[in-house]
């Protein structure tokens, strides 16, 4: 593994959907997730960090370093237990650990972040060691997401289909059709802001520029392999990355963030695409000395 990252990030995505549903809300019937005070779209981060895992599997498949902790069909504890394997430790032990082998802390954690690249980018909660009272079960990741909030307010539309597919028998033998329903956004462009944080990549998981250069591509990229009916088309239509030219960085987070902005057009009362927005605006004024502006969508 290359060296840990050594200046300070913070960044910002603008991406969009049309005819789709970004984030479904369980609680609301699956309907597209909604600040209800203001109309506001959200997706949150737990969905974003899900795409960029999904990308890194993809593209990283079978490669050492970069496997996925939090994935489908793999029980967390199953993967905690490949970190107590290759010490040679009985899961059934794990609390007389700490008696034996005071490091076995450090030991655990270097093993799970040099193994997974989301622990080594996001950190995780491990249950397994959490439950051992091992501190190692808690590792805090150096990046970090926000939720993503739409730029204007959104208003979701319930869509009535009808499909030729019968659930039960006993239906089936009565009509030839069932009525079904799915939430679609027409057009919603959101915005998410993100940091990277140096400082624990150096003390905590070992977070390198490979991986960072990574989590670029991933943020880039992660809607190009997660397409589906349900969420309709989706795009990334800006990465802005603020690189600091030390470790504990040279600006408030907030500060850099609001540097950047974009609006609609003069006349245009629902966007209905990006042609809608005029370019992402970058106030170039508003970023000090020691910080670098990098627009790489």
């Amino acid at each position: 593994m290359s060296k840990p990252i050594e200046n300070r990030y913070d960044f910002v995505v603008y991406f969009d959907v049309e005819n789709g549903n970004p984030n479904g809300d369980p609680d609301a019937g699956n309907m597209p997730r909604i600040d209800p005070e203001t109309s506001y779209g959200l997706v949150t981060d737990v969905c974003l960090k899900r795409k960029i895992r999904n990308y890194v599997e993809t593209v990283k498949e079978g490669s050492t370093g970069f496997e996925i902790y939090i994935k489908d069909g793999v029980s967390l504890n199953s993967s905690d237990n490949r970190a107590l394997a290759e010490l040679g430790v009985d899961a059934k032990d794990i609390k007389k650990l700490k008696k034996d082998d005071p490091a076995i802390d450090g030991k655990i954690r270097d093993f799970m972040c040099k193994t997974f690249y989301d622990v080594r980018t996001f950190g995780a909660v491990m249950t397994t060691f959490v439950k051992g009272a091992l501190n190692c079960g808690q590792v805090r990741g150096p990046v970090q997401l926000t939720f993503a909030r739409s730029v204007d307010p959104i208003i979701p539309e319930e869509i009535t289909i009808t499909r030729v597919a019968i659930t039960t028998d006993d239906d089936a033998a009565k009509k030839g059709t069932e009525m079904g329903r799915k939430y679609i956004v027409p057009y919603a462009l959101y915005r998410c802001e993100g940091y990277v944080s140096a400082n624990l990549a150096r003390k905590t998981t070992g977070f390198s520029e490979e991986d960072l250069q990574l989590l670029w591509d991933a943020v880039i990229n992660m809607f190009e392999h997660d397409h589906s009916a349900a969420r309709g088309k989706m795009s990334v239509r800006g990465l802005i990355v603020f690189k600091h030219d030390s470790e504990l960085g040279n600006a408030p987070s907030y500060k850099l963030f609001d540097a950047i902005s974009i609006a609609k057009k003069e006349g245009v009362e629902s966007p209905r695409s990006i042609n809608d927005y005029e370019g992402i605006s970058i106030d170039e004024s508003a970023i000090p000395e020691g910080v670098t502006c990098i627009k790489m969508v």
